[in-house]
């Protein structure tokens, strides 16, 4: 029965560390990047996630309100983030996908 709350125990921790990093890279994205891709607002998703987070820190994983605020951290993870990442230009090399050819100042051409 220990291993199974020391299971339930790390589920619980990484649940808190998921929501927590929902909630922080809500509050750093532009407000304007969340009309852009037309994904609600940005105080609503730091409502939304900041619930979920505190309800993550209170209550059991086996109760049901943890299950509600992952499902909306989820939301924002695979729906929201992306759309404001695209918007913004965030992540490695500034959103622009470059090719292999691509030099540390921009395309190499060959020497055309």
């Amino acid at each position: 029965m220990q291993g199974f709350a020391n299971f339930m125990w790390l589920l619980s921790l990484a649940l808190i560390v998921f929501s927590g990093f929902a909630l922080i890279d809500a509050a750093v994205r532009r407000e304007d990047a969340y009309r852009a891709a037309d994904k609600k607002t940005k105080p609503f998703w730091l409502i939304i996630l900041g619930l979920a987070f505190i309800v993550n820190l209170i209550f059991n994983i086996l109760s049901f309100l943890p299950i509600i605020g992952l499902v909306a951290t989820i939301v924002y993870m695979v729906d929201v983030r992306p759309a404001l990442r695209q918007i913004t230009g965030g992540g490695r090399g500034g959103g622009r996908r470059g090719s292999s050819s691509d030099g540390p100042y921009g395309p190499y051409n060959g020497g055309r």
